[in-house]
């Protein structure tokens, strides 16, 4: 009669051990083998016809193993569902937890495995004792002014010119890793970039020159401290061990640009199907835009505020030994003990989040449906067309799309985690204790860190 017995080794952290005797698994194992002679192919017999003994003899062992295993596990899982217990990931085997098999010789074996309980804790407390603040941030006229500058550029037109002469030129370029002499010895980096974005000493150097102009450089030589890390990662690529190497700049072409004028035709470019045809009317619907933006950004910080509040206020214990274990073992690749200390701070404060957000959506019935996914795709892709919900009739594609886009697994579930998290922040926005105040630009993005505000364990 098989028995199973449990033992506390740790903080939510157990040995579950499976003991069976022959008789709990010897008469699977005949039935099972008679069933595999049935079906085994062995040259010179037909299929069926194979001696019981012969088959024994070939794959007898493995079946045993095989079938060994199969009833302590489901003695294993039999047991875990009668005791109601929520483990992490998988049971796993303890070391030199398995008796070794053999047919021949069928006797007691113990099968001892290593489990994590998954905690009990609770959320409402912290939700109840928190207060945050839902910033917004108001849109200044001198934003609105910039971003109408940084549209008629970006839609602007670009004059070709016969040398760099001004501070705004786009200059049009190449970089190439070389010797001091400037023989190359790697591979050409384009880049464009507006003069008075690039360091003051390769502006004066490059002021006055034509195109096809080369000279070698070295970061360290031409940028200030402050200059050089933006340089060496736009538009070296590079790292800070590039500073003192040479590269040949060239220069490739000069442009000047014009700004696009404001017009009808500019308002079509950048807001197409809305009908504004007055400077007025766009400054108004960019104003829209900056405000929904913002609006974005101040609730993106307050959905951090909240996920870095619950994770690091909740008491959650955690059976630390067994999922170092299991992140050594468990996966795809086995991890050394080193790799698993540098990444289980990251993986603990993610565990919590899922054992919290789990908890929240299952006691508040929180779901997405299918058709949900699919509204949101359908709105998603009319919106990359410039259409609003009911311009459909104008994307007679859309049918075709939809039945190929939900046979994409990848981007089903991804909608589908995007749309079910959103949900769950809506819900807390409802439980928590918020205030409302406006802020500058400035003032937003000179605020603490969410997570280095509430991270203190």
């Amino acid at each position: 009669m098989a028995t199973v017995t449990r033992e506390n080794i740790g903080t939510l952290h157990d040995t579950i051990t499976v003991k069976l005797s022959k008789e709990d698994y010897m008469p699977s194992f005949e039935k099972s083998l008679k069933q595999y002679a049935k079906n085994a192919n062995v040259p010179g017999f037909r299929k069926g016809m194979v001696p019981t003994g012969m088959v024994r003899k070939m794959y007898g062992q493995s079946v045993f193993n095989e079938e060994v295993i199969r009833v302590a596990s489901r003695q294993l899982e039999d047991y875990m569902k009668n005791e109601r217990m929520a483990i992490f990931a998988q049971p796993m085997l303890m070391p030199n937890g398995e008796t070794r098999l053999d047919m021949n010789a069928p006797a007691e074996v113990d099968f001892k495995f290593e489990v994590g309980i998954k905690p009990e804790f609770d959320v409402a407390s912290v939700i109840s004792g928190a207060s945050l603040t839902r910033y917004r941030i108001q849109v200044a006229d001198s934003m609105l002014q910039d971003e109408t500058e940084r549209i008629k550029r970006r839609y602007g037109k670009v004059d070709e010119q016969t040398e760099v002469s001004a501070p705004d030129n786009i200059i049009y370029s190449t970089y190439e890793p070389c010797d001091a002499d400037g023989n190359v010895t790697g591979a050409k980096i384009d880049d464009t970039e507006e003069l008075s974005k690039m360091p003051a000493k390769l502006q004066e150097m490059l002021m006055g020159k034509n195109p096809e102009f080369s000279v070698v450089i070295r970061p360290a030589d031409i940028c200030t401290e402050e200059e050089l890390a933006s340089f060496l990662k736009d538009p070296l690529k590079a790292g800070a061990e590039a500073a003192e190497n040479h590269y040949k700049l060239t220069i490739t072409k000069v442009g000047h640009l014009i700004p696009a004028e404001m017009n009808a035709e500019l308002f079509e470019k950048v807001f197409p199907n809305k009908d504004i045809t007055t400077e007025e009317a766009f400054t108004a619907r960019l104003g829209e835009e900056l405000q929904g933006e913002y609006n974005r950004i101040a609730g993106e910080r307050l959905q951090n505020e909240m996920f870095e509040l619950l994770v690091h206020n909740v008491a959650i214990e955690l059976p630390v030994d067994f999922l170092k274990r299991w992140m050594r073992e468990g996966g795809e690749k086995p991890k050394t003990a080193e790799e698993v200390e540098a990444e289980f701070g990251g993986f603990d404060h993610q565990l919590r989040w899922q054992l919290i957000s789990d908890k929240l959506l299952g006691e508040n019935n929180i779901n997405v449906t299918l058709d949900e996914v699919k509204a949101d795709i359908k709105a998603r892709v009319l919106a990359y067309f410039g259409l609003g919900p009911d311009q459909e009739d104008e994307a007679p594609w859309m049918d075709s799309y939809m039945e190929k886009i939900s046979k994409d697994e990848k981007m089903v579930d991804e909608t589908y985690r995007r749309l079910l998290f959103a949900k769950l922040f809506t819900f807390l926005e409802t439980q928590f204790s918020i205030a409302e105040t406006d802020i500058t630009e400035e003032e937003f993005f000179k605020l603490a860190d969410a997570h280095a505000t509430h991270h203190h364990h």
